[in-house]
C-alpha cells in the first residue's frame, strides 16, 4: 500500500511542465507609466495595476504551493529520479521567479512614484 501511495505522489509530482503551465499561470507584468511625464491619473491607474499583480501573483504561488510539497514528498522517497528532481527544481524556481518579479515591480513603481513627485513639486 505505502509503494502504491508513492508512485501516486510521483505521478502527481511528475505532471508535465505543460500541465503545470495549465494549472497555474503566471500572470503578466503590468506596464508602469513614466512618472517624469505622467499625470496623477495615470499614476494612480499605474499603483491598481501593481496591487491587481500583487494579488493575482499570491494566487498564482498558492497554485504551486502543493504542487511544491506533493514534489518534495515525493523527493523524499527512496528513489526520486531525475524526472522528479527535475520538476521540483523548475517549481522552485517559478515560484521564486514569481517573487522577484513582484519585488521588482514594486521597486520600479517606487522609482516612477518618486519621478513623478520630481517632475510634479511645484
Amino acid at each position: 500500500m505505502m509503494n502504491f501511495i508513492k508512485l501516486a505522489l510521483i505521478g502527481l509530482a511528475l505532471g508535465s511542465t505543460a500541465s503545470i503551465a495549465d494549472e497555474c499561470t503566471a500572470p503578466t507584468v503590468p506596464t508602469l507609466p513614466d512618472g517624469a511625464t505622467a499625470s496623477m491619473e495615470q499614476m494612480l491607474k499605474g499603483q491598481e495595476a501593481v496591487k491587481a499583480y500583487q494579488t493575482v501573483n499570491t494566487e498564482y504561488r498558492t497554485c504551486l504551493e502543493p504542487k511544491i510539497t506533493t514534489a518534495e514528498d515525493a523527493a523524499a522517497g527512496d528513489s526520486p529520479g531525475p524526472e522528479l528532481q527535475e520538476t521540483l527544481k523548475q517549481l522552485n524556481e517559478e515560484y521564486n521567479a514569481s517573487v522577484s518579479k513582484e519585488e521588482e515591480l514594486a521597486d520600479k513603481f517606487n522609482k516612477e512614484r518618486s519621478a513623478y513627485m520630481d517632475a510634479n513639486n511645484d
